[in-house]
């Protein structure tokens, strides 16, 4: 059997499906509201012709860019140029992405998507203008938190600022929020909370950065 989305939930208002595109393993998401079948795209790794033939028989809201690293953009120009939605990205990565975003999103913005609103939730530190989205009770993070880690930094002040972001933002959440990250598996929140206190009550090196786990 070929590569294709799987589906992530079913509620009653919305479907949620990931397909997983190589080379890079990077996520792609697509969120359709059951009510009157508007879509959205989270990322755009890879995959065109899989990503088109999901939204097909959707009327396609917008493509949502968690951030702008390039295995998250590289089937973004194809896209873009053929299903007429708006493309959406933090100010903070706008001049990273190929195409110029037809929305700036901030902290707080919501999208719409028939009877389903995203969230945004603004987490610099993988990036600097690294965001999340978050659909009921479902978050779709990009690269800011992974199960057992967030995401990788280039600077000890990039890994600070990427875990306050995750405490100030993340871990008010409800434990059960499902956590679905731009690469891998899902987690949640009640999870990833115990692994961070823990982390943080051991310490850590003030020169921490890279790929660090929890």
């Amino acid at each position: 059997m070929g590569k294709d989305f799987e589906v992530i939930a079913e509620t009653e208002k919305m479907e949620l499906f990931r397909l997983e595109s190589e080379p890079f393993g990077t996520n792609a998401y697509v969120v359709v509201s059951k009510g009157n079948r508007e879509s959205v795209l989270i990322d755009a790794p890879g995959d065109a012709d899989l990503i088109k033939k999901k939204l097909k028989g959707t009327s396609v809201q917008g493509i949502l860019i968690t951030h702008g690293h390039m295995d998250h953009l590289m089937a973004l120009e194809e896209l873009y140029s053929e299903l007429d939605a708006p493309l959406a990205a933090h100010t903070d990565d706008a001049g990273t992405l190929p195409v110029k975003p037809d929305r700036l999103l901030q902290d707080g913005n919501i999208v719409e998507c028939g009877d389903v609103t995203l969230e945004v939730l603004y987490l610099p530190g993988h990036t600097s203008g690294s965001i999340c989205f978050r659909a009921e009770n479902y978050l779709l993070s990009g690269d800011a938190i992974f199960p057992g880690g967030p995401g990788k930094t280039a600077t000890p002040d990039d890994f600070r600022q990427a875990l306050a972001s995750i405490q100030e933002k993340l871990l008010p959440l409800p434990d059960d929020t499902v956590i679905l990250p731009g690469h891998g598996d899902s987690t949640t929140i009640g999870r990833e909370r115990k692994l961070i206190e823990a982390f943080l009550k051991s310490g850590y090196d003030d020169n921490l950065c890279g790929d660090v786990t929890w």
